[in-house]
């Protein structure tokens, strides 16, 4: 365990070294407080644009709470996706490809323990990068518009997180299979990208979809209330985090022992 933790922190030292640290929660900030502003200046934005025949009324209705904190969070659906594919693609690659991962693995490290670290330093980031930029739209959305239950809030983090935690872990996946960290992050985002398409285009039939986790956060924040395929949704994510995450120490460890 002392080896892991020691791996760990060097991860997260590597990550402020590289000041990811900075630039993706300012992103993920960014992103949060965006959706709230734009909604609650909208009118003012179009009439400062102009273009509306004189004497011409132009009414926007007010969005809820709950729909704009809901269009805030699938920000992170599109740029965020972008974000942590961009910072972790070669959390793995980089390192094999200039001889650091074979440097390290001289040492009495286990296979295992240099993917998981690795892994678990990505989620940490993006876990405290979504939360500081969710609860930034929260903020805003409460100060702009109307406060949106607590429960509600980490109900939907919760959900989002996950789906956030499949994309990390696939982009490790092919980070560990692929020398190239520019391939690797292309075939994540391109994976991802038709997964949400095909679940969007199918979602009477792919309920259960990971990607469908942001629909349902959404429908939580304008419902107030989870469908009833959030639970087995969230099983087939985890399901499919534990499967890749442990088919890339798998691949890891056969690239290396080959080379």
């Amino acid at each position: 365990m002392s080896q892991w933790m020691t791996l760990f922190q060097k991860e997260i030292i590597e990550m402020w070294r590289n000041f990811k640290w900075i630039w993706v929660p300012i992103t993920f900030i960014l992103l949060g407080v965006s959706e709230p502003l734009t909604s609650y200046y909208l009118p003012q934005i179009i009439k400062s644009v102009g273009g509306l025949p004189e004497g011409a009324v132009f009414e926007i209705p007010t969005p809820t709470a709950g729909a704009v904190l809901a269009s805030g969070l699938s920000q992170y659906s599109t740029i965020g996706v972008l974000v942590i594919v961009l910072g972790t693609m070669g959390i793995i690659a980089g390192e094999r490809k200039s001889g650091v991962a074979a440097m390290i693995l001289v040492k009495p490290v286990s296979y295992l323990s240099y993917v998981t670290s690795k892994w678990a330093g990505s989620l940490f980031l993006v876990w405290i990068s979504l939360f500081i930029g969710y609860l930034s739209t929260w903020y805003y959305t409460g100060q702009l518009f109307d406060w949106v239950p607590i429960g509600e809030f980490f109900q939907s983090f919760v959900l989002y997180g996950l789906w956030l935690t499949l994309i990390v872990t696939v982009t490790v996946f092919f980070s560990s299979a692929l020398l190239s960290p520019g391939v690797a992050g292309f075939i994540s985002l391109a994976l991802a990208l038709a997964v949400s398409i095909a679940s969007g285009a199918l979602s009477h039939l792919l309920e259960w979809s990971p990607s469908q986790l942001t629909s349902y956060a959404g429908a939580l924040l304008t419902a107030g209330e989870l469908p009833d395929d959030t639970l087995p949704a969230s099983l087939v994510a985890l399901v499919l985090i534990l499967i890749f995450l442990l088919f890339s120490v798998f691949v890891f460890k056969r690239k290396e022992l080959a080379s």
